[in-house]
Formats: structure tokens, sequence, C-alpha cells
């Protein structure tokens, strides 16, 4: 399949779906282990698994630990920040999020604040009121720690943007993943100079979306699955980029050697890159695989750019040497 280095910036490991289980009921066993491989074998060197409450995000952290190529994030996604309140204690529950992200911090796991933001679509989840108060609150997580944001904006870009900048201080750098908004709402986010931009197959369902996406300058854009959701569907005006694909099987006939019919998973954000190779016509996928692995390194990895750039003086030193 070639040598593309690419990052995987949102895996939802804790859904059921990994363990097998689609609406509650139980159709195979859990397959994280061939899901991993295929994705290493596509070229994936890391995966960012996404925390959404505080137990997903210690789940998210057991899930990081069992490979050198797994991180995660904690936080709590904007559709679940009651759980702030129904747990009796708020600032509790806060300090717990902050002692975890410290514990994963230490084990080299955590790399993310998030998932945090706004989700103006499923407001019947959690109201508006609520999402704001604790999407501001997660920028004590940020400020204490120093870790990156994780964020999500979904038919929320003023509040979102408006909550942005009066914490702009408070963090470093950020993306806002699985993006699907307008193009006034990407020149907002462009406008915040530590924010990226995420892309995965939800972001490539329209014509709309590709003329969107072609905005997106590459050095502010990261690639992701948001697996098992978001999958690049047959019917996304995406798809006509598309050039790698794997076998596939229906969940009822599993076969690990397959991905299974309607499940995202992280070898498809080759998928994603493919696409938008094709949309911004760029003949050179390897140098775009570069620029986006660079792009996350440089908010989530960023030892990683030092060694490389360690690696690079060394050598101009050894040159400097035999001169």
């Amino acid at each position: 399949m070639g040598t593309l280095r690419m990052i995987d910036i949102a895996v939802n490991f804790t859904d059921g779906m990994f363990k097998g289980i689609y609406h509650g009921k139980q159709y195979h066993a859990a397959d994280i282990a061939a899901v991993l491989s295929r994705a290493w074998s596509a070229g994936v060197q890391r995966i960012i698994v996404t925390g959404g409450s505080l137990e997903e995000s210690r789940e998210a952290l057991k899930i990081a630990e069992t490979d050198g190529r797994l991180f995660c994030t904690v936080g709590v996604h904007p559709t679940r920040c009651k759980e702030f309140e129904e747990s009796g204690d708020p600032e509790t529950y806060f300090q717990a999020l902050l002692s975890l992200a410290k514990e994963g911090i230490e084990k080299g796991k955590v790399v993310a604040v998030g998932e945090c933001g706004l989700d103006y679509d499923r407001l019947h989840f959690c109201p508006a009121d609520i999402q704001k108060k604790y999407f501001e609150k997660q920028f004590e997580l940020a400020h204490a720690t120093k870790l990156p944001m994780f964020l999500h904006m979904r038919a929320a870009a003023e509040d979102f943007c408006d909550i942005v900048e009066r914490n702009k201080q408070r963090f470093c750098a950020g993306v806002v993943h699985s993006f699907t908004d307008s193009a006034e709402d990407r020149d907002r986010l462009l406008a915040f100079s530590n924010l990226y931009i995420g892309i995965n197959g939800c972001s490539l369902k329209t014509a709309e979306n590709l003329d969107v996406v072609k905005g997106i300058p590459i050095e502010r854009l990261m690639i992701e699955t948001d697996s098992p959701y978001c999958e690049i569907k047959n019917t996304h005006a995406g798809i006509k980029f598309v050039k790698s694909v794997w076998a596939s099987k229906k969940k009822e006939k599993h076969d690990e050697q397959c991905i299974v019919k309607g499940r995202n998973e992280p070898c498809l954000v080759r998928q994603v890159l493919e696409v938008l190779a094709g949309c911004k016509g760029i003949a050179d996928i390897n140098q775009l695989s570069e620029t986006l692995y660079h792009n996350t390194c440089r908010v989530f990895f960023p030892q990683d750019l030092d060694s490389a750039a360690d690696a690079l003086l060394a050598g101009s030193q050894v040159l400097d040497e035999k001169n």
C-alpha cells in the first residue's frame, strides 16, 4: 500500500462496536487487535483514542496503555455535559478529570483535553446553557495541564468562537475535529492562529463540503476517521477520489480479515487522505501525508518534532566536522 505516514486523531475505541456489540446486541467477539493490525499496515503511525466523559476517558487511557502507538484525550463531550451536575458535585467531577489527565500525562498517553465544545444539533441530550458552562470550564483543564484541545463544533459557530476568543490565552493549540460547517464558519476558525481543522468522511459528503475543505490551507489540516462513525459512503461526493479499498463483510458474518460493513475503522483514514488530495488537486499524496503528519505532531506530539530537528541538527554538525 505504499509508505504513507498518517495519524488518525479521532477513534472511538470505547464504542461497543469494537467489542462486537451493535444496538445492544452481541454479534462477534471484540476485534480491536485485528482493527489495529489493518491500521498499521495501511500506514497509520499513531491513533488518538477519544474520551467523551470521565468514565470513557478512563477507558480510553486503559486502551491507550495497550500499545505504544495509541494515545488518548480526557474530557467531556458537549452532549454529555449534564454529567458534571448529575454527579452531584461538579467540582469533584472536574478534579477527577484533572487528576486522570495528570496521570495520563505522566504515562505519556494523554495528549489533549477533549472531546469538548458545543453541539446545537443535539440539544435533546444537553441544553445549550449547560454545554456552554462546561465547555468554558474545560479550558481550566487545558490551562492546568498545558495540553492542547480536541474540540467539537456543530451548528454552534458563533457561541463556540466567542468562548474560544475569551479563553484563547488559556490553551496552546487545538483542533476542531469532524468539521462539517460552512465556509464562513471555516474562516472564523482559521482566524484563530492556533486552531487546526480535522476532517473525516462526514466532512466530505457533499459537493459543497468539498468546496469548503478546498479552502482550508494544508498547513491547518488534520485527518481522522472518527470511527466507528463517519465512514466515506458510496453516496458521498468524495467517493470518486477513493483509491484504497478493503474487503468487507456484514457484522453477522464477521471475519477478522475483513472490515465490518458500515463500521468505520482507522485504516480508512487513508481514504480521507485520498479524497483530500483529489479535491485539492494534489498529485503527490506522500508529500501531503507528511505535511498533515507534521501538523498533527506540532500540536499533539511536539517532542517528536524536537527529536526530528535534533536529528537534522546532528546531521549538519557531522557534515560541518567532515568539511
